[in-house]
C-alpha cells in the first residue's frame, strides 16, 4: 500500500515535471521569437531615428533659406499697388518713395538674370519704366512753365522748394532714361537762361540810365576845380555795404548814384543770383550712385506685402547676396587683399571721376550765365572806358575784392574766375590814372621853375593849395581803402604823388626871393597838408598814415626853424 502510494506521488512528480519541461520549452519558443521581434523593432527604431535626423536636417535647410527665399519672391514681384500708381496716378509727392522703390525692384531683376521669373518679369517692369520716364518727363517741363511766362517768377523759391523736393525722381531719370533725362536738362537751361537774360538786360539797361544822369570823368590832381568828395562812397567798397539799387528806381528820372553804387548793384545782384544758381545746378543736377541693394530692407518697403520677421527690426540671419542664386547655402565672401597700388589707383580714379562732373556742373552753369556775363562784362567795361575818378576806381576794384572773398566763400568756382578777371583789367587803369597825376604833377612843377618865359605854366598859391588838397583827398581815400600796410600797386604811386608834391612846392616857392617869406610860405602848404591828414578816417590804425603824417610834420618843421633862424639874423644885423 505505501509503494502504490509512493509509486503514484512518482507519476504525479513525473506529469509535473513533463509539464515543467513542456512550459520551459514554450517560453523558450516564446523568448526566441521574442527576440526576433525585439532585434527587427530595434531595427525599426533605428531607421526612424535615422529619418527623424534626416527630417531635422531638412527642416534646419528649409528655415536657412527660407527667409532668402522669401525675399527672393518679394523682389522678384512688383506689387499691384505699386503699378496701379505708376499708370493711373499723375506725379506728385507720392511718387518720391514709389519711384525709389520702383528703382530697387528694377535693379533687383538686373541682377536676378539667371532666375527665370526675373527674367518673365523684366518685360513688365520695362513698360513700368518707360510709363514712369514719360510721365516724370511731362511733370518737370511744366514745373518750368512759370519761369518761362513770368518775369516775377521767384526761381529760387521754384528751386528749393519745388526742384530740389523731386530730385529722386530727376535722378531716376539719369539712372534710367538718360535721354529724357537730358531733355529735361536741356529745357530747364534753355528756360533758365532766357530768365536771367532778360532780367539781367533789363536790369543793367536801367543803371545804365542812371549811370548816363552822372557822369563823372577822371580829372587831374592838377584840376582847378576843387574836389568835393563825399567819404560815405567808400562803403560801397564791401559786400556788407549800402543796399542795392531796386529796378523800378531806375525809370525815375530824377534818381541818381555815383558809378561805384551802381556797379555795386550789378555785382551783387550778379554774385546773389550767380551763386544761388551754381548750388542748385551742382545740388541738383549731380549724379549719385546707385543705393546699395543689400543694406536694404525689402520686407520695409511700403510697397511690400507683409513678411512675418522674427523681430521687430532686425533678422536672426543675415540675408544672401542678391547676386547669388537662392536654394544654395550662402556662402561668405573671401576677404581680399587690398595693395597700395590698388588703393592709389581707386583714389586717382574717384578724383578724375569727380573733376569730369565737377567740369560738367560748370559747363552747365555757364550755358544757362553766359548771357547774364556778357551783360556784365559789357555794363564794366563801359564804366571804366572812359575812365572813372581815380577813387571811385579804386572802390570799384575794392569792392571786386570782396566780391571774390564771397564768392570763394559760398563755393562758385567759375564766377570767382569772372571776377578775378573784370579785376585784373581794372589795374591797368588805375595804374594809368595815377601815372597821369604824376606826370601832371611834373608838368605843373616844370612849369613852376620856368619863370615868366613860360606863363601857360606858371603856379600861384592857390593852385599849389588846390593840389596840396587834392592830394589830401586821394591819400585818405586810398588808406581807408586799404588795409594791408605795405600794397605796392597803391602806395608806391602815393609814394610818386608825395615826390613830385615836394618837389612842386619847392619850385614853386622859389619864386619868391626872400629866404623867410619861401620858408614861411613852404610852412603854409605843410600846414594845409598836415590838418587834411590829421582828419584822415584812419589817423591811428594805418601804419602808412602816421608814416606820411612823419614825412610832412619834419617838413613843417624844418621851414619854421629857417624862418626862426633867418628872423633871428636879421635881427642881430639890424643891431
Amino acid at each position: 500500500m505505501r509503494r502504490l502510494l509512493q509509486a503514484s506521488e512518482f507519476v504525479e512528480l513525473h506529469d509535473q515535471v513533463q509539464t515543467s519541461v513542456t512550459l520551459l520549452d514554450s517560453l523558450e519558443s516564446f523568448l526566441s521569437t521574442f527576440q526576433k521581434d525585439l532585434s527587427a523593432v530595434s531595427g525599426q527604431i533605428s531607421n526612424l531615428q535615422d529619418r527623424s535626423k534626416d527630417i531635422d536636417n531638412r527642416l534646419k535647410s528649409r528655415r536657412k533659406i527660407e527667409k532668402p527665399l522669401s525675399n527672393l519672391l518679394v523682389d522678384l514681384c512688383i506689387p499691384p499697388a505699386l503699378a496701379t500708381l505708376i499708370l493711373d496716378t499723375r506725379v506728385d509727392e507720392n511718387w518720391i518713395p514709389a519711384i525709389m522703390e520702383f528703382e530697387r525692384r528694377l535693379e533687383t531683376l538686373k541682377l536676378r538674370v539667371r532666375v527665370k521669373a526675373a527674367r518673365d518679369l523684366s518685360e513688365v517692369a520695362e513698360g513700368l519704366r518707360i510709363v514712369a520716364a514719360t510721365k516724370l518727363r511731362t511733370f518737370f517741363l511744366s514745373m518750368l512753365e512759370p519761369i518761362r511766362t513770368s518775369m516775377t517768377t521767384n526761381l529760387q523759391m521754384i528751386q528749393s522748394s519745388v526742384w530740389m523736393k523731386y530730385r529722386p525722381l530727376f535722378l531716376f531719370l539719369q539712372r534710367h532714361a538718360t535721354n529724357v533725362a537730358h531733355e529735361v536738362q536741356r529745357a530747364y537751361v534753355g528756360s533758365v537762361r532766357t530768365f536771367f537774360e532778360t532780367g539781367f538786360r533789363r536790369y543793367l539797361r536801367g543803371l545804365s540810365w542812371v549811370k548816363a544822369r552822372t557822369v563823372e570823368k577822371a580829372e587831374s590832381i592838377t584840376s582847378e576845380t576843387s574836389w568835393e568828395f563825399d567819404a560815405s562812397r567808400l562803403e560801397y567798397a564791401r559786400v556788407d555795404g549800402p543796399s542795392v539799387t531796386m529796378a523800378y528806381l531806375t525809370d525815375d528820372k530824377n534818381y541818381k548814384e555815383p558809378i561805384e553804387a551802381l556797379v555795386r548793384s550789378a555785382l551783387m545782384v550778379l554774385m546773389d543770383n550767380a551763386t544761388a544758381e551754381y548750388a542748385f545746378i551742382t545740388a541738383f543736377f549731380a549724379s549719385e550712385p546707385r543705393p546699395s541693394l543689400s543694406s536694404r530692407d525689402s520686407s520695409r518697403s511700403i510697397m511690400s506685402p507683409p513678411i512675418m520677421s522674427p523681430t521687430k527690426d532686425t533678422f536672426e540671419e543675415p540675408r544672401s547676396n542678391p547676386g547669388s542664386d537662392f536654394g544654395s547655402e550662402s556662402v561668405s565672401p573671401r576677404r581680399r587683399v587690398v595693395s597700395i597700388t590698388g588703393v592709389m589707383n581707386s583714389a586717382t580714379q574717384d578724383q578724375q571721376s569727380f573733376k569730369e562732373e565737377q567740369a560738367s556742373l560748370n559747363a552747365i552753369w555757364k550755358q544757362v550765365m553766359d548771357p547774364v556775363l556778357d551783360y556784365c562784362q559789357t555794363f564794366i567795361q563801359n564804366v571804366i572806358e572812359p575812365a572813372p575818378p581815380v577813387i571811385p576806381l579804386l572802390t570799384i576794384i575794392r569792392l571786386t575784392e570782396d566780391v571774390v572773398a564771397e564768392v570763394q566763400r559760398r563755393g562758385c568756382g567759375p564766377l570767382e574766375t569772372y571776377i578775378f578777371t573784370l579785376r585784373l583789367k581794372m589795374w591797368p587803369v588805375f595804374q594809368k590814372l595815377m601815372a597821369e597825376n604824376v606826370d601832371a604833377l611834373k608838368k605843373l612843377a616844370e612849369g613852376a621853375n620856368a619863370g615868366y618865359f613860360r606863363r601857360t605854366g606858371t603856379t600861384t598859391d592857390a593852385s599849389v593849395s588846390n593840389v596840396c588838397r587834392h592830394y589830401v583827398t586821394i591819400f585818405n581815400a586810398f588808406v581807408a581803402l586799404t588795409d594791408q600796410p605795405e600794397e605796392t600797386m597803391i602806395f608806391s604811386n602815393l609814394l610818386r604823388l608825395r615826390q613830385e608834391l615836394s618837389k612842386l612846392i619847392i619850385t614853386h616857392t622859389d619864386k619868391l626871393g626872400e629866404p623867410v617869406a619861401k620858408a614861411s610860405a613852404q610852412s603854409t602848404f605843410y600846414e594845409l597838408l598836415l590838418q587834411g591828414l590829421s582828419n584822415g578816417p584812419r589817423l591811428t590804425s594805418h601804419i602808412k598814415a602816421q608814416s606820411e603824417l612823419a614825412y610832412w610834420r619834419e617838413r613843417d618843421e624844418e621851414s619854421r626853424r629857417r624862418v626862426v633862424s633867418m628872423m633871428g639874423q636879421d635881427r642881430a644885423r639890424h643891431a
